[in-house]
């Protein structure tokens, strides 16, 4: 478990933080407080109905601006029905889009860098272009404090279109590239890591309070003081739509909290939250790699991966990034997935869990089987031990 000290000291600075969101007190410099009242602007939003998009739609709609969207019209087509709604594809369906213009545009649908450089010199006469990407557009997360100045990954062949485990990182990397050749100083690269909330369809994160929730013996990977980083998609949202009204350019980490966190003050704020009665059972990270066993989010601190959750963050913070406090998060999460239906998740199974490598890919995980393997996990590390 993490030492008192260190959860009495996470938990006193979040409280101070969720003052600070009450008082409107989420500004900084480049970005207004949220009593300000801004200039209106006209924002197309490319996507803003899957899982992030209906945050920044919000965000911005109460901001004051006029939003369209432009997308399929596949996800989610019943949301927003008072906006202007395009429809159209990223592949080769721009048409609703050719002479307009707007003072601001959201990318956080482009994946690959033919489609994002379309879609940029298509819009070039609007005023800003931003790019959600991701820090898997690094070319690895071995090392602590990453800034946005480290090398990006490439690929041997940048025609390459399929986006998977390998390519997704490098091609984010070419979508930034087109964004910025276009608009140069106007373009704006947000890099997040796990995005989470409410509505986070991945289940990764969600994993964490929801498996703490149902109480009993945890498996958990790592040690308690291993770090943790997220962004909650509303702190996302608020962030970017900042960002876009006082014209802030440039390249930006978009990970959190703000306050370094760690994996054991992680899951007793979960426990805290839920009221659970689960007891952690923390295992070796080698010992983890020998059983073959994957955890969602967490990766050890070693490794190709083991700087990925301690990305500096301080380029956002000095624009006026700020997170809301874990136990909201966290709560937030948990009354969203308890008020799922069946028809939404059948079974209650998560798409997240401990898994053994074939049973990867987003396939649901039945409570059944999640709670059997971490027995035996448990059960083959006390043997060891």
């Amino acid at each position: 478990m993490t030492h008192p000290q260190n959860r009495r000291e996470f938990l006193r600075t979040t409280a101070a933080a969720a003052g600070a969101y009450g008082l409107g007190l989420v500004g900084g410099q480049g970005c207004a407080p949220d009593g300000d009242t801004p200039a209106p602007m006209t924002i197309l939003i490319l996507g803003g109905t899957g899982f992030i998009g209906p945050h920044m739609v919000r965000r911005a709609v109460s901001r004051g601006h006029e939003v369209t969207l432009f997308n399929r019209g596949r996800t989610n087509p019943h949301l927003f029905p008072e906006l202007e709604k395009l429809v159209g594809d990223r592949d080769g369906d721009l048409e609703a889009l050719e002479g307009r213009s707007w003072d601001a545009v959201i990318d956080n649908s482009g994946f690959v860098p033919r489609h994002v450089r379309d879609s940029a010199e298509l819009l070039s006469e609007s005023g800003r272009y931003l790019f959600v990407s991701s820090i898997s557009a690094y070319k690895d997360l071995a090392p602590a404090g990453i800034t946005e100045d480290y090398e990006v990954g490439r690929l041997d062949d940048p025609a390459v279109e399929q986006v998977t485990g390998a390519t997704y990182g490098p091609l984010k990397a070419l979508c930034e590239e087109a964004v910025r050749e276009v608009f140069g100083e106007r373009a704006n690269i947000v890099r997040p890591g796990f995005i989470v909330g409410p509505g986070d369809p991945s289940d990764r994160w969600t994993y964490w309070p929801v498996r703490v929730s149902m109480g009993g013996d945890m498996a958990v990977p790592g040690a308690p003081g291993n770090p943790v980083q997220f962004i909650d998609a509303r702190d996302l949202a608020i962030w970017v739509v900042g960002m876009l009204e006082s014209g802030v350019g440039g390249v930006f980490n978009g990970v959190g909290p703000v306050e370094p966190l760690d994996m054991g003050t992680f899951l007793e704020t979960c426990r805290d939250v839920s009221g659970g009665d689960a007891v952690f059972h923390w295992v070796e990270a080698g010992f983890i790699r020998e059983q073959n066993i994957f955890f969602p989010i967490w990766s050890p601190t070693t490794g190709d991966f083991g700087g990925a959750h301690q990305v500096d963050i301080s380029r956002a913070m000095a624009t006026g990034y700020r997170s809301r406090p874990l136990a909201d998060t966290v709560r937030d999460t948990l009354e969203w997935w308890n008020g799922l239906t069946d028809e939404d998740r059948p079974g209650g199974a998560l798409r997240a869990g401990p898994r053994k490598p074939g049973a990867m890919g987003g396939q649901p995980i039945s409570t059944e089987e999640m709670l059997r393997l971490e027995a035996e996990l448990l059960e083959a590390w006390a043997t060891r031990a």
